[in-house]
């Protein structure tokens, strides 16, 4: 799902075909599809808001869930990169030819003017970590027929106090999220829109994210060239490639 910065949002999701199944089962095995050894990747950013469309491209690389860099590569961002490290994360601007740490209330704020909050991106912890599942039912989305988890978070200091999801009974793609406020409010929701198979996994390549506090907005998201689980030198998530 959309989360941790930029680079796992998206969950990447096995084959194994779900019968019979409880909530801390189908969860635990949603973490666990999110794990990877490295990715490579190039990707867009379609920001659709108040009848503007604006496109962002980058590249992006990253290790486990723990480090990640990415630099956009749009005309309007060129030369903007990120570093998430040690669950930290820096920005580098060349308006301001400096670094600086994205933290307290910043992290809450839309990222490059997106559906997704800096927030939702640098939380590395695994879901099952956090929240205490419940298995609601199933029900068709999309013509798919789906499992529908409801999570409660353990700890009142989560973003989201309750999160739902719809798992797909045969794939196990996560083909829908939605994101609640303690009131109960739905804050935001993701939808899957393509899988491709790639190093014999199902992995999600582009979804759609609304902030619905947000009149008129929606985020997609696309990866394009994705290498998984291939080295990659310590040096892309050093201070010295972020400040270049």
């Amino acid at each position: 799902m959309l989360k941790r910065f930029l680079l796992i949002a998206l969950v990447a999701i096995n084959t194994v075909p779900v019968f019979s199944q409880t909530a801390p089962e189908l969860l635990r095995r949603v973490d666990n599809n999110e794990i990877f050894t490295t990715i490579e990747y190039e990707g867009d950013i379609i920001i659709e808001h108040s009848g503007r469309r604006f496109i962002k491209t980058f590249k992006a690389w990253g290790r486990g869930n723990t480090h990640s860099f990415i630099e956009f590569t749009n005309p309007e961002d060129r030369g903007t990169r990120y570093l998430r490290r040690d669950g930290r994360l820096m920005v580098y601007s060349p308006d301001n030819e400096g670094v600086m740490l994205i933290s307290g209330h910043m992290l809450r704020e839309s990222m490059m003017g997106s559906d997704m909050s800096y927030e939702d991106t640098i939380n590395n912890e695994s879901l099952s970590s956090r929240y205490n599942p419940v298995l609601l039912g199933s029900e068709i989305l999309n013509g798919r027929d789906a499992w529908i988890l409801e999570l409660n978070a353990i700890r009142r200091t989560e973003s989201y106090p309750k999160r739902k999801l719809w798992i797909d009974k045969e794939t196990e793609d996560v083909l829908r999220y939605e994101l609640f406020a303690l009131s109960g409010a739905m804050l935001k929701d993701y939808n899957l829109r393509r899988v491709e198979v790639i190093g014999g996994r199902r992995f999600p390549v582009e979804g759609e994210m609304r902030d619905l506090l947000r009149r008129d907005s929606k985020t997609t998201f696309v990866m394009r060239n994705v290498t998984l689980d291939r080295p990659i030198a310590d040096s892309v998530f050093s201070m010295r490639n972020l400040e270049r």
